[in-house]
């Protein structure tokens, strides 16, 4: 079992293969399995970089859904003026409600697209809920829910991810250990950059500049009315003057 400690250099465990196990050998694979874990920090579960790596990952979720399916161009701006790589975590209804979007995230290579689940449940096999929302409730939802969205995201980029995060980023470790099966590696933060988009932008912009090399920052993407925009781009040219690096997850330093 991976400590909750871990960072990507979990990707080791991540099955090698040329195929995922199917909804059916999942289900097979994980029945009747007990969690004994759940919430932010489960085993298996991504929250940092690999150690010794001197960048900083910024993470941007797009949920979807009731009144998560704007977009936040101001955010947008900040990172390319600046030229700052980043990794969308993508759910799938704000894919299908922002289809152009999502192209034009995806064509530009300083940003990589993430999976953020089809319906954005929180990931658990016994239906485990999280700010109001009801969890998966058993191993072929959690399949749907990370699959699902898989191949919404690959057919819309024409790239299949590599990482995953649950909606309101709950996991319990049975559904951790599924999503590891299903060759994504399952990824939370370091550091809350924005609260669930409902951070002032002072507090985004200290949030940010606590990182420290390592950390994976969480953020909203989703929310143009919040102040997340503005608070990245007060702390982006400040990080920057100290030195800070960025890097998309996918770029991390090698296992």
């Amino acid at each position: 079992m991976v400590p909750a400690t871990q960072s990507l250099t979990g990707q080791s465990s991540v099955p090698t293969g040329t195929s995922r196990p199917d909804r059916d050998r999942i289900v097979s694979m994980f029945a009747g399995r007990k969690p004994r874990a759940w919430g932010l920090t489960p085993p298996g579960v991504a929250l940092s970089l690999p150690k010794g790596t001197k960048s900083i990952a910024l993470t941007f979720d797009c949920c979807g859904g009731p009144g998560g399916s704007g977009f936040d161009r101001s955010l947008l701006a900040a990172l390319e003026r600046h030229s700052v790589p980043a990794t969308f975590f993508l759910n799938a209804r704000w894919v299908r409600s922002n289809p152009a979007l999502t192209r034009e995230l995806a064509a530009n290579p300083s940003f990589e697209i993430a999976n953020h689940g089809t319906t954005h449940r929180p990931l658990s096999v016994t239906g485990q809920s999280a700010y109001g929302l009801a969890g998966t409730s058993d191993p072929g939802i959690v399949y749907d829910e990370i699959m699902g969205a898989q191949a919404e995201l690959t057919a819309a980029t024409g790239s299949a991810p590599r990482f995953f995060r649950s909606g309101t980023a709950h996991y319990d470790e049975i559904a951790v250990e599924i999503c590891r099966a299903l060759r994504l590696v399952p990824v939370n933060f370091t550091v809350n950059g924005d609260g669930g988009a409902t951070y002032p932008a002072p507090f985004v912009t200290g949030e940010l500049l606590s990182g420290r090399p390592g950390s994976i920052v969480i953020a909203h993407a989703n929310r143009p009315e919040a102040g997340t925009g503005a608070g990245v781009a007060a702390a982006l040219p400040r990080m920057m003057g100290q030195g800070t690096r960025f890097i998309r997850l996918s770029d991390a330093p090698p296992i």
